[in-house]
């Protein structure tokens, strides 16, 4: 791969990364919850990279060609971020201090952010559409390592935007309690959007 290659790559995957969606939104509300936005991206990106692998081993096509699979792997994805966002809604994040976090809660963020991406089959079908077009079969590289070469740089631009938008939030919103309980309701409510979104398009199809 040439560096234009991965430039005009990184490009396009960045649009994506910068357009607020459900990665946003739990960035923002771990962001609320003091330390717990270092764990909760590493989540996010581990569904990132999950997909990637996915794609690379050959499996993505498979998935792709039988809707079934699919249509499992949305509604289950669906159904964990319409759960995800009644949640926030019912119970929105407030500003906490680390000392009253317990000790696994990092755990557990991560591995609701490896969920919220890794569940998301809107990820899973950007990789298998955009990753193969910026592969070069005459190049020395394996198709299957340029991919997960590409997926790895989106997974670092996805870590830098991701913790910017969640150290973000909780800079500017650990002093506004009010302001981060609306805060946290509005991400709620935009994966519960998201989930209704993909759900009605089951229903269409």
């Amino acid at each position: 791969m040439t560096l234009s290659v991965l430039a005009a790559f990184w490009a396009v995957s960045f649009l994506f990364i910068i357009t607020p969606g459900a990665d946003w939104a739990y960035a923002i509300s771990a962001g609320m919850r003091g330390r717990l936005v270092t764990p909760a991206v590493a989540g996010l990106l581990s569904g990132h990279l999950l997909a990637t692998v996915v794609v690379a081993a050959g499996v993505g096509g498979l998935v792709a060609s039988h809707p079934m699979i699919l249509r499992a792997m949305t509604i289950a994805g669906s159904g964990y971020l319409l759960w995800l966002g009644i949640s926030m809604i019912r119970h929105p994040s407030t500003p906490e201090s680390g000392s009253v976090q317990v000790a696994d809660s990092g755990l557990r963020w991560a591995w609701k952010g490896l969920c919220v991406s890794g569940l998301n089959p809107k990820v899973f079908l950007l990789f298998l559409a955009l990753l193969p077009q910026f592969t070069d079969p005459l190049s020395v590289w394996p198709i299957p390592a340029q991919i997960v070469a590409l997926g790895a740089l989106h997974a670092f631009s996805c870590g830098v935007v991701y913790l910017m938008v969640g150290f973000g939030a909780k800079a500017v919103l650990q002093t506004r309690p009010s302001a981060a309980q609306n805060v946290s309701r509005v991400s709620g409510a935009i994966m519960i959007v998201i989930a209704v979104v993909l759900l009605a398009e089951q229903v269409l199809h």
